[in-house]
């Protein structure tokens, strides 16, 4: 029982990661855009965001910079690279009508292809390794929750000893379920993903919200490309380190039915699921297995909501299918 909380408590940094990845996509499915660049995007994330760092700090110079800025720094180039990518997407799919899923996996390959250019380029140019100095590195990581609250049996180290992406995580999941629950943009929004031929007879602008929660969604999913770049892999860049998280990410949306508070619990049990094999060893069982784990879990559901046919947890009816105003 032990090693299982001990599990979950270390799962968190996953957790956060899968987090942000999957509140994209989840608002980004609400328009009835199916995105599943969402791994290019990530990668997108990781790079820039970690190269934003370290362009910040060459310019101010170590001694002068501030974690609290860097961070910004960060999160902002991250963000914009997702955005831009959400952004060519809409372009693809809703100007010019392309499929979505072969653009989404365009997309994938476009995204990874950028990010170990820019990787590279930035190597060659450091004469090394692209990182920030040791004290930025303990910005990232900075737990700042106090010891009273970590020290609580079993909830202390699993919700009190996290890094603070992981909180604005589950702060950023409250923000997305009350706009898409009490806004009326966010209804609207919904109307789209659900119904585009009604959205628009009643005077609905399609495309502007297509475009906009597909940018906004790419740039939250480069969020968590950031976050695991600049808290799990050291603030380091590693080409292969982020491979996989990005299609965890959109199982993990059909997993928690396209809700994003949803996303805070379900990214703690695939975050528990992809390190399970450090910490529960059954003798036999190859480390593959446990890894393939969150997609046999994602199959269950997906299979059980579908003899269930609950409408509540089916995607949005549009999703995937391009919508042309000629055929209304």
């Amino acid at each position: 029982m032990n090693s299982l909380f001990a599990l979950i408590a270390a799962a968190g940094t996953y957790a956060t990661v899968l987090m942000f990845g999957t509140m994209g996509e989840i608002l980004t499915e609400k328009s009835g855009n199916l995105n599943l660049g969402v791994e290019g995007i990530m990668y997108m994330g990781g790079i820039l965001g970690l190269v934003a760092a370290n362009r910040y700090e060459a310019i101010v110079g170590e001694a002068n910079s501030i974690g609290f800025v860097a961070i910004l720094v960060a999160i902002l180039g991250a963000f914009a690279a997702g955005a831009l990518a959400g952004l060519l997407f809409s372009f693809i799919t809703v100007t010019l009508r392309a499929n979505q899923n072969v653009t989404g996996l365009a997309m994938t390959t476009f995204g990874t292809g950028v990010a170990k250019f820019v990787g590279e380029i930035m190597r060659t140019k450091l004469n090394g390794y692209v990182s920030v100095s040791n004290h930025l590195k303990e910005a990232f990581s900075f737990k700042f929750m106090p010891d009273f609250l970590k020290n609580i049996p079993i909830i202390g180290p699993i919700f009190f000893n996290q890094v603070h992406f992981f909180y604005m995580g589950i702060i950023l999941a409250v923000v997305i379920h009350l706009f898409l629950t009490k806004t009326k943009t966010g209804l609207y929004l919904r109307a789209v993903g659900e119904s585009p031929v009604t959205a628009d007879a009643a005077g609905i602008n399609i495309t502007a919200y297509k475009y906009i929660a597909t940018a906004v969604g790419g740039g939250i999913s480069a969020i968590g490309g950031m976050v695991f770049t600049m808290t799990t892999a050291g603030c380091v860049w590693i080409e292969a380190s982020l491979s996989g998280i990005g299609w965890l990410s959109v199982a993990l949306v059909i997993f928690c039915t396209w809700k994003p508070m949803n996303s805070i619990w379900g990214s703690m049990l695939f975050g528990s699921l992809m390190i399970m094999y450090l910490w529960i060893i059954i003798p036999g069982i190859p480390t593959e297995i446990y890894k393939i784990l969150p997609y046999v879990v994602t199959l269950v559901v997906l299979i059980i909501s579908s003899i269930r046919n609950n409408k509540d947890k089916q995607p949005p009816a549009s999703l995937g299918v391009n919508y042309f105003r000629e055929e209304r």
